[in-house]
């Protein structure tokens, strides 16, 4: 089923082209959609508005997609304010509003203290509100992190180096509705310097670890109910996502830069990265939208 977005939006050209078919927001109303808010926190909006919906695009529900934006995030050189004045909305425009599933994208401020974070008050303001306008919320990478510090008051623990490639993980809760028909042994991207050691949220949170990784540690888990759902790798990547991010952490000179690990054939950086990891993120992304239809579903029923 097509995604609905907002009439202009670049995606609607851009993904056209790879048969995703997406509709234009109007004042109809459709049976069964589901309303889904993005928080989107990257520099290239726009790559990362084609990678969600690219993954939102894979169900057989009709989704309703509005962007969000922190209001004193700055523009950058891929992308000009005029997108965000444009397309996104702030959290004063919805307020009143109530959503499905909350979808937070990561950010490249896993060096920086949160309070040095120039959003970091609205953020905090926003996952408060979340909580309850919001049946469910999915955070990825950086954002996981930053929810784990505001609802367990964690630390930011940091790596020495960029954790950086594709990463073998597995299955430890076989029964969580987000990793049904998942094989035993999956891979992920990873893009982040934050630590998510399994002793860190297994001593120190009530959440439920469903993935890990012996190298990259805990990847998927999430609290009572699903309400908050954590991701800390980017199942969202394309292909070369990760050869851009490695080729701009050579060129700003970054403290201990290893090659992607697992990443480029043979190791070598001039041979071109396959994809091992888009199918686990098109069915990570499907089973969280049956669980928020089917969940809405049975609350519908349940008033009558």
């Amino acid at each position: 089923m097509p995604v609905i977005v907002h009439k202009e939006l670049p995606a609607i050209n851009i993904l056209k082209q790879e048969n995703i078919f997406l509709l234009k927001k109007t004042k109809k109303k459709y049976p069964s959609q589901l309303k889904i808010l993005f928080l989107n926190l990257m520099f290239k909006k726009i790559d990362t508005e084609n990678q969600i919906i690219r993954l939102l695009s894979n169900s057989s529900l009709l989704i309703d997609l509005s962007l969000l934006a922190v209001s004193d995030n700055k523009s950058s050189n891929y992308l000009s304010i005029h997108h965000i004045n444009k397309y996104y909305s702030h959290l004063d425009q919805i307020n009143n509003k109530y959503y499905d599933g909350l979808i937070i994208t990561g950010a490249p401020l896993g060096l920086i203290n949160f309070t040095d974070i120039r959003y970091w008050k609205e953020f905090v303001k926003i996952i408060h509100w979340a909580h309850e306008h919001v049946n469910s919320i999915l955070s990825i990478c950086w954002s996981v992190q930053a929810i784990l510090n505001i609802l367990y008051k964690i630390p930011k623990k940091i790596n020495q180096s960029k954790l950086l490639g594709i990463f073998k993980h597995k299955i430890l809760l076989k029964n969580n509705c987000l990793i049904q028909g998942f094989d035993d042994y999956f891979f992920v991207p990873h893009s982040r310097y934050s630590n998510f050691s399994l002793d860190i949220i297994k001593n120190y949170t009530d959440l439920n670890i469903i993935a890990t990784s012996k190298k990259a540690g805990v990847y998927l888990f999430t609290s009572q109910k699903n309400k908050y759902i954590f991701i800390t790798g980017h199942p969202e990547y394309d292909a070369l996502t990760i050869n851009e991010e490695y080729l701009n952490d050579l060129k700003n000179k970054f403290k201990l830069i290893n090659i992607p690990y697992n990443y480029y054939p043979l190791n070598n950086p001039k041979l071109k990265p396959k994809i091992n990891w888009r199918s686990h993120g098109n069915l990570l992304f499907l089973n969280w939208l049956n669980y928020l239809f089917y969940q809405k579903k049975f609350i519908y029923i349940n008033k009558f």
